[in-house]
């Protein structure tokens, strides 16, 4: 049987290079992604070019409760049961904590939190047993977060949240693991200002941030090792140690 993977925010950042690395190793994937339809169609493009007929693009906000709909649709429509699900879109919100609104806090909340939980909800029973879900979580879900309440107070519970959910998810036959990457250097890191980068890389104990191949090899190691479970792996080149 063909396996197949699901990767929310599968097109840029982490997410396209998990997607690089399983697709190097045989795996049919399925992309999602909010709305960059430019950066989608040059993505597809790009995999059919190097894994012919390997990846898909999906178009699902994770921010909107129509997209789970979207996704259980797709899985339906083509009779796709997956190998494994990787929860690795999320959003942020950067607004000052005095001046940060109800509506910004629970939109960051149902991205990062409610969507995956309803989305694993509606897909479990068909996913297949000795397969994976496998968060995105943050390493400032484990530290105070300098900026964002919202996002670190969320990726915390996403780590909560891989504990738990062992426990519902043992009598599929199907692990949970999440990844804490700290600071990776994606184009979204790389449009910061020299000093703050700076200020981050004086923290790390390798004096650098990941690169995104480094992490995702966390990701597909934790794919396809069949021992972890409940596990929330934190990948940050020493972070405070320094």
């Amino acid at each position: 049987m063909e396996k197949y993977i699901l990767i929310t925010g599968g097109t840029k950042g982490i997410g396209r290079a998990v997607a690089d690395i399983l697709a190097q190793s045989g795996y049919k994937l399925i992309l999602t992604y909010g709305s960059d339809e430019v950066q989608a169609a040059k993505v597809k493009a790009e995999f059919q070019e190097l894994y012919p007929a390997s990846v898909e693009v999906l178009q699902a906000d994770i921010s909107e409760k129509q997209a789970i709909d979207t996704i259980e649709n797709y899985l339906n429509t083509h009779d796709i049961y997956l190998f494994s699900v990787v929860f690795n879109a999320g959003l942020t919100c950067r607004t000052p904590f005095e001046q940060m609104t109800l509506e910004e806090w629970e939109r960051v909340f149902f991205a990062n939190v409610h969507f995956p939980v309803f989305m694993l909800q509606r897909i479990c029973s068909t996913l297949q047993p000795g397969g994976n879900v496998l968060f995105t979580g943050s390493l400032m879900g484990e530290y105070a977060h300098s900026v964002s309440l919202a996002y670190g107070v969320s990726k915390s519970a996403v780590h909560a949240l891989v504990k738990n959910l062992v426990k519902f998810m043992q009598p599929y036959e199907i692990r949970v693991n999440a990844v804490a990457p700290g600071f990776v250097d994606t184009d979204w890191q790389k449009t910061k200002p020299a000093e703050i980068r700076k200020s981050i890389e004086s923290k790390i104990a390798l004096g650098r941030f990941c690169s995104p191949d480094e992490v995702a090899e966390v990701y597909k190691m934790i794919i396809e090792n069949n021992y972890f479970n409940g596990e929330v792996i934190p990948v940050s080149g020493g972070y405070s140690y320094k």
